[in-house]
């Protein structure tokens, strides 16, 4: 009898192990594929030209009808704005005449823009030399200054953060019908607007058009 236990006990036993290194295995799987879900989601890819964007967790998306490549204001000048900075100081573009810039709309809120805002750090402090400047817009205007501060802070950004007037640069640059963020205007020496994006794009396509903006007020 005891013989008959013991042996039921052992397959009991096997039985409970091999039970639980199955359900390891499908959560571990679940586990991956929950966050491979949440990388595509975090990813939003609407470079010059797509034709629409899909995503969420903060990023927005586009209903295809006003997409970053149909913006109005490539290959026009970049509309004049003056905003505070995180310091209370007055910054109005004119004051970046004669250099290559980029204007990124941001969020707090927004996922992938924390994904680039790293990358524009990079890229202003690679390019210095060719008088290029990032200046970052935020569009959350509900955060609160002390939270786009320690935002930035956290992502170890350094070049200018503005504070939105209410919306109205963003309505200037057409951000506020695109319904997604990050939205990126690529404006040449001249003030005149070379690209626009919208999402993130790959690291290496942004540098690219970086190196276009700052080559373009030459021609």
């Amino acid at each position: 009898m005891a013989r008959v236990i013991r042996k039921a006990v052992l397959l009991l036993t096997m039985v409970a192990g091999i039970s639980l290194v199955l359900w390891a295995g499908w959560h571990n799987l679940r586990e991956r594929r929950r966050a491979m879900q949440l990388h595509e989601q975090e990813r939003v890819d609407l470079l010059p030209g797509a034709g629409g964007a899909t995503g969420s967790s903060g990023a927005g998306s586009t209903s295809g009808e006003a997409t970053a490549g149909d913006s109005p204001l490539k290959g026009k000048p970049a509309p004049a704005f003056t905003l505070d900075d995180l310091a209370g100081k007055k910054v109005s573009l004119s004051d970046y005449t004669g250099r290559p810039m980029v204007l990124n709309f941001w969020a707090t809120w927004c996922g992938p823009c924390k994904v680039e805002m790293p990358w524009f750090e990079e890229f202003s402090k690679k390019y210095a030399g060719d008088g290029f400047e990032v200046l970052g817009l935020t569009d959350d205007a509900e955060a609160g200054k002390d939270a786009i501060g320690k935002s930035a802070k956290r992502l170890g950004v350094t070049y200018p953060i503005l504070l939105t007037d209410g919306g109205k640069v963003q309505k200037a640059y057409g951000v506020d019908v695109l319904d997604v963020l990050p939205v990126s205007f690529y404006v040449d020496k001249n003030g005149k607007v070379v690209e626009v994006t919208a999402g993130v794009g790959p690291k290496d396509e942004l540098e690219a058009m970086v190196k276009e903006t700052i080559a373009a007020g030459d021609r």
